[in-house]
């Protein structure tokens, strides 16, 4: 928004007004622009490492309330700010709000699904951030035509904020959570209180205090040190790292904070840009819609592969038309921008790698490191998994338009790369989740063709215990 970037980045208006040729891509690059991004991340990242401690301690429901209580304060700053440090310090907040949330909800919605429907529950998540990203994308468009409209976008946020907080006051805390805490009897009636009151829940009980004390006999290191030095971890070290940095490297972080920019980029003008966003995000949404239900009918690994297919093409084609069709001005002219045709083509192929992503790592890198950890590290692998994937937003939200005033059109290619190399990554070494119980898990890994060799024949190595 003009507004926005006249008090906070009045550079940035400057060198959309001289902009010469070559310079298209080059225009947004602004390293405070980016810290304006990218300080949520570096906060998320902390954030999630901390939480993850204070999870095993205190319980999942705990974090999603300091989550809440930190995202409502980094809002009510961010909306009210007046200079660039208010910013800067309000999405700190944000991130820190965002770090505990994402530690604590994926381990809740898998250890209180029921095994059957926990990957369409799980990718619960990332069906509502993408509803989130669609709602704020629509306030940034109708914002956008008053001059205080930027204090609404940003001010906002605190909505979600109070519906985590309150929402989790109603919740109980996770059976797993309990007993490893010695709360059996909380255990026994949170099972009753989400399996209904007539179920019989002990087996499943049983199954839970067996897993837990399992991990306890193991504890003879710290959860880090067990997984980082143990064979028989050794294939939940690789996907707590793989996981995270493949999903960052789809580009589609990158994509939805600055596909406004990008689209200005090829010729859309500002109310068109932020209107491309909004299509974007309801392309990301309406393919997760139709992959929720896919995802415990037909796998994990489906999906990954479709996705990944689709992300590919789509990033390759947009880096042959922006290579080929952007700033084909004559010398001297000021910069000019894509014809329209192309400009929309872009627009088209950023929504379609935007609904790969939505129905394939965007859910699914949630649901896969939810279920694959034994409850010992259970609640270390998915901070792992947070921490990483937020550190590397970091990463590319504060490199992202340097890269791409540097690389130009190759930025696109190189993501497509990446792409390549995750599918048959996950085509070869993910083994299928589907229907698997969490106590079960250890067994997908003594029946791997790879993984077997690092886990026990018997499946009663420390990895396979979950």
């Amino acid at each position: 928004m003009e507004p926005f970037l006249r008090r906070f980045f009045p550079h940035i208006l400057r060198r959309m007004a001289e902009a010469k040729k070559g310079n298209e891509y080059c225009i947004y690059d602004s390293q405070a622009l980016s810290a304006f991004t990218s300080s949520l991340y570096v906060a998320a990242a902390a954030a999630s490492l901390v939480a993850s401690r204070v999870t095993r301690a205190l319980g999942r429901q705990a974090i999603m309330l300091m989550g809440g209580a930190l995202f409502f304060a980094g809002a009510a700053l961010t909306g009210a700010a007046v200079n660039l440090a208010m910013l800067i310090v309000g999405r700190m907040l944000l991130g820190f709000g965002i770090g505990f949330t994402n530690q604590a909800a994926p381990l809740f919605l898998a250890e209180m699904s029921p095994p059957r429907w926990r990957g369409a529950l799980t990718a619960g998540i990332q069906f509502f951030l993408t509803l989130g990203i669609l709602i704020a994308n629509l306030i940034n468009y109708a914002a956008a035509r008053h001059t205080w409209g930027w204090r609404l976008s940003l001010g906002l946020a605190g909505a979600p904020a109070v519906v985590i907080f309150v929402g989790a006051l109603f919740l109980t805390d996770t059976p797993s959570s309990l007993v490893m805490r010695g709360h059996a009897d909380r255990a026994r009636a949170a099972l009753l209180r989400v399996r209904g009151a007539d179920a019989d829940v002990d087996a499943e009980l049983r199954d839970i205090a067996k897993a837990v004390e399992a991990a306890r006999q193991s504890e003879d290191g710290g959860a880090f040190r067990r997984m980082a030095t143990r064979r028989g971890y050794r294939p939940h070290l690789v996907f707590a790292v793989a996981v995270p940095v493949f999903t960052q490297l789809t580009g589609v972080i990158v994509l939805s904070f600055f596909s406004p920019l990008v689209f200005r980029t090829v010729g859309f003008g500002s109310n068109a840009a932020l209107m491309g966003a909004v299509i974007l995000g309801a392309a990301n949404l309406g393919a997760q819609i139709l992959s929720t239900p896919i995802i415990d009918r037909y796998g994990r690994k489906v999906l990954f592969a479709v996705g990944g297919v689709q992300m590919m093409v789509c990033q390759a084609a947009i880096a042959w038309i922006m290579g080929a069709k952007l700033g084909k001005q004559q010398s001297g002219e000021a910069a000019a921008v894509m014809a329209r045709p192309y400009a929309v083509a872009v627009l088209v192929l950023t929504c379609l790698h935007s609904a790969g992503f939505g129905a394939s790592w965007g859910p699914l890198g949630w649901v896969v490191p939810s279920e694959i950890f034994p409850v010992d590290i259970r609640s270390l692998g998915q901070a792992m998994n947070v921490s990483i994937s937020l550190g590397l937003a970091f990463v590319q939200t504060q490199s992202f338009l340097a890269m791409l005033c540097r690389f130009k059109y190759a930025t696109f290619a190189y993501y497509a790369a990446w792409v390549a190399v995750m599918t048959v990554f996950i085509a070869v070494f993910l083994p299928e989740t589907k229907g698997v119980p969490l106590e079960s898990m250890g067994t997908i890994w003594v029946k791997h063709w790879y993984w077997k060799r690092f886990v026990n024949d018997d499946g009663k190595s420390g990895a396979a215990l979950t």
